[in-house]
């Protein structure tokens, strides 16, 4: 049996170590389309969050009765099934925000983050590690989302929480920001070009981010010898 990995590790690797979306870049055709505004990217985030908790929690479970021939057709049926019953509920309760995001949705099953945990860590660890990962993992990438969302949203039409209702019904329509007023946008922010640009510096500011805690260490440990 595979050693249990620490929760703290479980979190840190889904949200900032290796993030779906910055470092393993999956996902990137529904996370660059409908990140044009925080409530389309909050509603796939949220989507693809829970297909990752229940596929992850679902194979963990079933691992030990899935031979190794089988695995990989067993995952993709079970993601499958997933995201029809994410889908049949986004249908029902959120008809307009799922109209709005159209084959985004059923395109989930495609998403490489969920079988990839599926393959690399649920089918190897107990239910709970698992069921955390793919927490994480689908926080991490909902996160990346939501970031995007927001910068597209605020610098292409000046505002936060647009068609909040889509996600939150009639409470939503006072949730709208106009952050910028009498602002006249900047197409090319919502445009997917816009988006790969977006997606580009946030992954460069990762890259910095992650560089200077690297360096850290050192640093200290030079200055520890220096003494």
């Amino acid at each position: 049996m595979n050693p249990q990995p620490r929760s703290t590790d479980i979190l840190a690797n889904g949200f900032w170590h290796n993030n779906a979306g910055l470092v393993q870049l999956l996902g990137l055709c529904p996370l660059l389309a409908v990140s044009n505004t925080v409530v389309n990217a909050l509603g796939l985030g949220l989507a693809t969050l829970a297909v990752l908790m229940i596929c992850n929690l679902t194979v963990s479970l079933l691992r030990g009765l899935l031979r190794p021939e089988i695995r990989i057709p067993a995952f993709v049926l079970i993601i499958a099934a997933t995201v029809t019953v994410v889908e049949l509920v986004m249908r029902a309760w959120f008809h307009d925000l799922y109209r709005v995001l159209g084959i985004f949705i059923p395109l989930i099953v495609t998403n490489c983050a969920i079988i990839g945990r599926a393959e690399a860590f649920a089918s190897r660890h107990r239910p709970w590690p698992a069921l955390l990962d793919g927490f994480a993992t689908g926080s991490g990438f909902c996160a990346v989302l939501v970031v995007l969302g927001t910068l597209r949203e605020l610098i292409g039409q000046g505002t936060l929480l647009d068609q909040a209702h889509l996600l939150f019904g009639d409470f939503g329509r006072r949730m709208t920001l106009e952050v910028i007023p009498d602002y006249r946008g900047f197409l090319l922010a919502l445009l997917p070009a816009g988006a790969f640009i977006a997606l580009g510096l946030l992954v460069a500011a990762k890259n910095v981010v992650t560089a200077r805690q690297r360096q850290q260490p050192k640093a200290s440990a030079a200055a520890t010898e220096a003494l």
